[in-house]
């Protein structure tokens, strides 16, 4: 079976782990301080800036903390995220706000947005999908004089730039994943990056338990070592030198990466152009940069995306569609407006595989089964 993602691993990351476990310290220490200062270079931010988490979802929870929201407060965010954003808000007592999206990009816009807020909106949860970046430039427009907190899901988007600007740092708070499924990956993990340096040092604390102070063999100066204080009700949300040691080596081989993935995107998008039953990805804009997580097709006409999906696996070739609307998940309750494009567009969109290990052949394959349904 061809996936539709899959990491490339190789014997650099297998040597790390081994230096790490020669080292007798698997826990967070100096391999992560040197991650975090390295993915802070590479996004172009102040190392103060950036903390590790051990997931995506954790620094998206930590971050609707961050910004104050809870009961009885509104996070906006476009129906079509991952469910740890809708979980993050619900979590603090906070109300999920589902938001419609351009039906091209899928990505909310400033228009969308402005559509949901109220004088209960503590908060925008934006995505940007597939690595796309999303048009910040209005969304900041709106946002920043309203006092409105924005908080950037960079989970598809490790090397993506809007304008000049990587994803994830024009925001108030962003976050990135290294999950198994991602570009960079680390086994699980995440970043999480504050605009605030004072909020930054704010989120260390909250990622390890609310920690105030040290103990230990950091707190050399106190008599008794092991006492130590709480500020805060944190979790632990910390990761450790294993997953770091696996990062540093993803970080060195991200170009890499980037490029197999730019060529299969550009494979798609020149050989799917002549099929005229589908609509490819949309164009990268020329003042941008993605990072190519995701490609999709738009497949219009009832069930037909799902018979192709079907047609597809039956010759070796999985896809899928990411994410399932939020607001037909019954938990949230969704009672707002009717979101014509996220439902047109989650029963027509197709994520076809997008991988650095994808080959030729493989591409091939690919393009036969596309070209071989019976539309």
């Amino acid at each position: 079976m061809i996936n539709v993602f899959q990491p490339s691993l190789g014997a650099e990351e297998l040597a790390a782990v081994g230096r790490v476990f020669a080292s007798n310290w698997l826990g967070k220490g100096k391999l992560t301080g040197r991650f975090e200062a390295a993915f802070a270079g590479h996004l172009g931010v102040r190392r103060e800036q950036l903390r590790s988490a051990n997931s995506c979802s954790e620094g998206l929870f930590l971050s609707v903390k961050l910004v104050g929201a809870g009961l009885g407060d509104e996070v906006v965010m476009p129906s079509i995220s991952f469910v740890a954003s809708a979980n993050a808000a619900v979590s603090r007592g906070a109300r999920p706000v589902f938001c419609d999206v351009d039906p091209r990009t899928l990505n909310a816009t400033a228009e969308t947005i402005a559509a949901c807020l109220t004088p209960k909106t503590k908060a925008v949860l934006l995505l940007h999908y597939g690595g796309l970046p999303a048009d910040m430039d209005p969304i900041l427009e709106l946002l920043r004089p309203r006092g409105i907190a924005l908080i950037e899901d960079s989970a598809c988007s490790v090397a993506s730039v809007y304008r000049g600007r990587a994803c994830g740092t024009m925001g108030d708070i962003g976050v990135w994943s290294f999950d198994p499924a991602k570009i960079l990956v680390t086994g699980d993990g995440g970043m999480v990056y504050a605009r605030d340096e004072e909020l930054a040092s704010r989120a260390e604390r909250e990622l390890y338990l609310g920690l105030g102070s040290q103990s230990g063999f950091s707190n050399t100066s106190a008599t008794r070592w092991w006492e130590f204080e709480v500020a805060c009700d944190g979790r632990r949300g910390i990761t450790n030198d294993i997953s770091s040691a696996i990062g540093l080596e993803q970080l060195a081989k991200l170009p890499g990466f980037l490029e197999r993935r730019r060529q299969v995107d550009e494979f798609y998008r020149r050989e799917l152009a002549a099929i005229d039953w589908l609509v490819p990805r949309p164009e990268v804009p020329a003042d941008c940069r993605s990072s190519y997580y995701f490609y999709w097709i738009q497949v219009a006409g009832e069930g037909r995306r799902d018979r192709l999906a079907a047609h597809l696996k039956e010759r070796g070739i999985y896809t899928t569609f990411r994410y399932h609307p939020l607001h037909r998940v019954v938990y949230y309750g969704h009672s707002g407006q009717a979101l014509s494009d996220t439902e047109r567009v989650a029963d027509e969109t197709l994520l076809l595989p997008l991988h650095q290990a994808l080959s030729d052949s493989d591409l091939d394959q690919i393009l036969d089964g596309v070209r071989s349904f019976n539309a």
